[in-house]
């Protein structure tokens, strides 16, 4: 803006007043002094200025994804489940046999269940078929009187059933099983804040269950046994699970195994440590018990499921690889990110707490492939928070940035199976609540199972990366997978290809499709938080609809959004999504 002034020809004495135009540039002096001065004082906000009209276009991001080979297959069952032992505690594996857990189980199909967890080594098997006489635990005495019997009366009308027995709950039943499981939560959490596990009984009928619930919702079952069952010698006592073995071999019961639970923590938690060799000569032990079981004999064996690989848990595993690296038909750890009890939810968009997980896979996979190279290595047992999770954040929609991350980068990174913990039960990790409805990652997970196939392809950007400064490491905020379609989804022909997209930062981009995807028809499944809660909300819309279970207990249709081949995509700011690219007769995907 210019200031036009006449000044007078002769100059004024000293006494004088300056011209009054000149009060607009002394204030706008005084203006600049004053910003000055605040940027001294380390004010960084930054003033508002007008963008040239062309500058919004820099941010276009072209992608293209390699369709001839496959860079990485994973297994079938990639996206699997966990149950801790804990539902024993709490009561809620007699509610297994519900319907409408079944149904959200099966929903992600075919998958593995894993029955593992931090009291994995406190649990002890006995051939009892009365769980009333088996079950202790807190409650008022109608609580003991009526609930047990509602328990027997539902177990005899299950035996009558044949084939999968499914169990129609009355809500005063679920009711009581709910206050029960508050009070032993807080018991649980003692423990685990204590480090200190309390022995934990399974019954025959308890096995039954869990069986049961595995096989009606189409998942494998992977029990994990008690290794801290120990002679004086330190060598593993088998005597439990030998009994084990035999009443689910006398079933018929199609079982896999594994031996312990985070076995670099067994001195914290019992006092006495078990190293790397000596969990190898028990895992050959127990491969001994399984040949001669006929049923057993070529049952699949995982392990160590060993915990964050630090110094001290490489040298266990190393030290078990050396033995019994050929022994398991898979290597396992498990993972946890931030710790429950101070997770803030900006926390879960945190680009370097997403990467974490890229140099434990590094670690792992220099030590297996040191011993027994190309061996299959699973992610068990993860969590996105430790002590149980974090009420409004493990289970909010923002946990689903780590969740989904976590899927991309383990595929990605050769990792073959990843199993989450939990698919339901206590805390709030889990993909499904108390009162049976799912959580923002069951959905997450159930559009992954749909969409996703096993098979990964490599993507290539251009206009992603800023220009980096000195000393200052780039961390990608907008993270981009590929993957074939999955060929079980009728709805697409073999050779299409899903993306899936995290956008963390808080303005939208746009990516615009090349090469082999120009043009294509794109079925977009844009999964954003629903409600006032925004991004704590356990509620979440696809599309703008919001995903509930339908009134009959099934699962609802997750309809696409279909979007005009060649328009450009638009990624709503910290949200994610998955696209899938129609008809693109990818080479790589349209064979098995």
């Amino acid at each position: 803006m210019r200031v036009l002034c006449a000044f007078p020809e002769a100059m004024p004495s000293s006494n004088s007043r300056p011209p009054a135009c000149l009060a607009p540039v002394a204030l706008f002096l005084a203006l600049l002094l004053h910003l000055s001065l605040s940027s001294q004082a380390g004010d960084r906000r930054p003033l508002p200025v007008d963008r040239a009209p062309g500058l919004k276009e820099k941010t276009l991001i072209l992608l293209d994804v390699s369709t001839k080979n496959p860079v990485r297959t994973v297994n079938e069952n990639f996206l699997s489940l966990q149950l801790d032992p804990s539902i024993i505690h709490d009561g809620w594996l007699d509610f297994l046999s519900s319907k409408r857990l079944v149904t959200l189980a099966r929903g992600l199909s075919p998958a593995f269940l894993r029955f593992g967890g931090k009291r994995t080594d406190f649990l002890q098997f006995q051939n009892l078929r009365n769980p009333a006489k088996s079950r202790g635990g807190p409650g008022p005495d109608y609580y003991l009187k009526n609930y047990e019997d509602d328990i027997v009366r539902s177990d005899v009308a299950l035996d009558k059933q044949k084939g999968c027995k499914i169990a129609q709950h009355p809500d005063v039943m679920l009711e009581l099983q709910r206050e029960k499981a508050a009070q032993m939560h807080l018991v649980l959490l003692k423990e685990q804040f204590s480090n200190t596990y309390s022995n934990l009984i399974l019954t025959a009928r308890s096995l039954d269950k869990l069986y049961n619930f595995a096989d009606c919702s189409g998942l494998h079952l992977i029990f994990a046994l008690n290794a801290l069952r120990r002679n004086p010698n330190n060598s593993w006592n088998s005597s439990s699970a030998l009994s084990l073995l035999k009443y689910s071999a006398s079933k018929k019961y199609n079982i896999s195994w594994e031996l312990g639970n985070e076995p670099n923590n067994y001195r914290t938690m019992h006092g006495r440590a078990v190293n790397g060799s000596q969990l190898g000569k028990d895992y050959i032990q127990l491969k001994s018990l399984l040949q001669p079981i006929r049923i057993y004999s070529r049952a699949s064996l995982y392990g160590p499921n060993i915990g964050r690989p630090r110094k001290n848990v490489i040298a266990l595993l190393d030290g078990f690889m050396k033995v019994a690296g050929s022994t398991v038909d898979a290597v396992t750890w498990q993972h946890c990110y931030i710790d429950g009890r101070v997770v803030k939810v900006m926390d879960f968009l945190k680009t370097r707490l997403l990467d974490t997980l890229s140099d434990q896979i590094r670690k792992i996979q220099k030590v297996v492939n040191t011993y027994t190279p190309g061996k299959k290595i699973w992610l068990e047992g993860v969590v996105t928070t430790s002590a149980g999770g974090t009420n409004n954040l493990s289970d909010s929609y923002a946990a689903g940035f780590l969740w989904l991350n976590t899927l991309g980068m383990l595929a990605n990174q050769g990792i073959d199976v990843v199993i989450r913990h939990s698919f339901f039960d206590h805390g709030y990790n889990h993909l499904v609540d108390q009162n049976f409805n799912p959580l923002p990652d069951y959905w997450l997970s159930l559009l992954y199972k749909r969409l996703i196939g096993p098979k990964v392809l490599a993507v290539h950007v251009a206009g992603l990366q800023r220009k980096p400064r000195p000393g200052r490491v780039i961390r990608d905020k907008l993270r981009i997978y590929a993957h074939c379609t999955n060929h079980h989804n009728h709805n697409y022909v073999r050779g299409s290809i899903t993306l899936f997209i995290i956008n963390l930062h808080r303005s939208r981009k746009k990516i615009k499709l090349a090469g082999t995807l120009r043009d294509k028809l794109v079925h977009q499944y844009l999964l954003q938080p629903y409600g006032q809660e925004g991004l704590k909300s356990k509620s979440v819309q696809l599309n703008g609809q919001p995903l509930t279970m339908v009134d009959d207990g099934t699962l609802p249709e997750l309809k696409p959004r279909p979007l005009r081949a060649g328009r450009t995509l638009v990624i709503p700011p910290v949200t994610m999504g998955f696209y899938v690219v129609k008809n693109v007769n990818a080479l790589a995907c349209r064979y098995r």
